[in-house]
């Protein structure tokens, strides 16, 4: 197909999300980090210098779309594929329709592989001798990381660029453009778009602009018209055509504070069904699973402490898998640690013993160490530093009395609950047998 013989195809019949495809690279929204001015990949592609191209990131952030705005910019023909339902007959048949329109009319071909990590190796392996050659120009699309999922040949004919998920304000200005355009968009049709509505959406479709088109077309084209012929897209509107229910959980206003200061006292509460839910609000919300996780690390460091040690264990370790597994998975150690957490024993000593000894340094005098504690080298000898300490493991017990401080300080007084009770019974002891 001839991208540029739009006669041809009826765009009324297309999705909204295809109509709005961008044809240059000044209307294409997102993905700066690529596509920024003085980048490595505009350079290419405004010079039709591009070889090989493999985008790889989530659905709905614009690999197809880039790809169409490539051969629009370059004027080259532009030929699609999808590796799910195609094979090597038919990829041989596109390579050799490539070769005959650069035979008959001097243009090279754009080949367009969806999903191109869905092909075998002996299936990529079809395309290297012609992409080397530059035609046709290969630009893949992968969902997966093409570094494990593309053999290493194809890889070293390629640049490969990584899409984001588009940010809220991105999607948010993409719908703003379609309401807007009467050619290709919905700018024709009467519409009122609630801007919470257009943010719900922005905020619900996780950086998927496919989606969030989707919704406002499905949304626009089934409302029937108010009595003064306008579309109302309300945001209960938005939340049918998106199928979720609309949350007061926005990051810059109370609903997001209030959620996580809940979140928190019911941990600190010992309320894990409590816990669990507004952690559920926050995650059906969309916020960020390492936000969650370190809520619940400062916590277990906080109230519980040294009642429960583990708990700041189970704690950190939620975090770092939340880091690299990412939700929903990620909901399932974190649910494990809130639950631990909530469950623990309470100890806020250790986070009274730091405020009280931050406070001692602000508003005292602060003291010198001591001669026996100082380090000993770099002529450390010739002034008596280090002279008389006692090495407590040379002592029964591993404890020997002697001063750390020159003034006498107590900061952390352990509970009676949970481990901190043993603490709390070893320190008495040893300060008993040093008097």
């Amino acid at each position: 197909m001839d991208l540029f013989e739009k006669e041809k195809i009826n765009i009324k019949n297309l999705p909204l999300a295809v109509r709005m495809r961008p044809t240059k690279l000044d209307s294409f929204i997102g993905q700066m980090h690529i596509l920024g001015k003085g980048k490595l990949l505009r350079r290419a592609i405004e010079s039709d210098r591009l070889s090989s191209l493999i985008l790889f990131g989530p659905p709905g952030v614009g690999k197809t779309s880039l790809a169409w705005c490539i051969a629009n910019i370059t004027r080259a023909y532009y030929a699609a594929i999808n590796a799910t339902t195609s094979n090597v007959d038919e990829l041989r048949k596109a390579i050799s329709l490539a070769r005959q329109k650069q035979a008959n009319t001097g243009k090279k071909t754009i080949l367009f592989i969806d999903e191109i990590h869905r092909f075998n190796k002996a299936q990529q392996d079809v395309l290297l001798p012609d992409i080397e050659s530059g035609n046709p120009i290969l630009i893949g699309a992968t969902v997966h990381n093409p570094f494990f999922s593309l053999a290493a040949p194809l890889l070293s004919r390629s640049l490969v660029c990584e899409l984001k998920a588009l940010k809220k304000n991105d999607i948010v200005a993409i719908l703003n453009r379609a309401l807007k355009d009467g050619e290709s968009g919905m700018g024709g049709l009467k519409i009122k778009a609630d801007k919470k509505a257009l943010d719900f959406l922005a905020h619900t479709c996780e950086g998927d602009a496919r989606r969030a088109l989707n919704a406002l077309e499905v949304g626009a084209l089934t409302t029937s018209k108010s009595k003064d012929g306008f579309i109302n897209f309300s945001l209960e509107v938005a939340a049918e055509s998106i199928q979720k229910k609309p949350i007061l959980y926005d990051k810059d206003e109370g609903g997001h504070y209030d959620t996580a200061s809940a979140f928190i006292k019911s941990m600190r509460g010992s309320d894990p069904d409590a816990a669990l839910y507004w952690m559920a609000k926050m995650l059906y919300a969309g916020e960020d699973p390492r936000f969650i996780a370190r809520r619940v690390c400062i916590l277990a460091a906080e109230d519980v402490g040294n009642a429960d040690p583990l708990a700041l264990v189970l704690a950190n370790a939620a975090l770092q898998i939340s880091e690299f597994v990412g939700m929903p998975e990620a909901r399932i150690p974190l649910a494990q640690a809130v639950i631990y957490v909530s469950c623990a024993s309470k100890s806020n000593a250790s986070y009274l013993a730091i405020d009280k000894a931050m406070q001692d340094i602000e508003n005292n005098k602060v003291q010198e160490v001591p001669d026996h504690l100082k380090d000993a080298t770099l002529d450390g000898d010739n002034l008596g530093h280090g002279k008389d300490y006692k090495y407590a493991h040379d002592y029964k017990g591993h404890y020997v009395e002697q001063k750390y401080t020159r003034k006498k300080v107590r900061y952390y007084e352990p509970t009676d609950i949970g481990y901190e009770a043993k603490i709390k019974e070893r320190m008495e002891k040893l300060r008993r047998s040093a008097k």
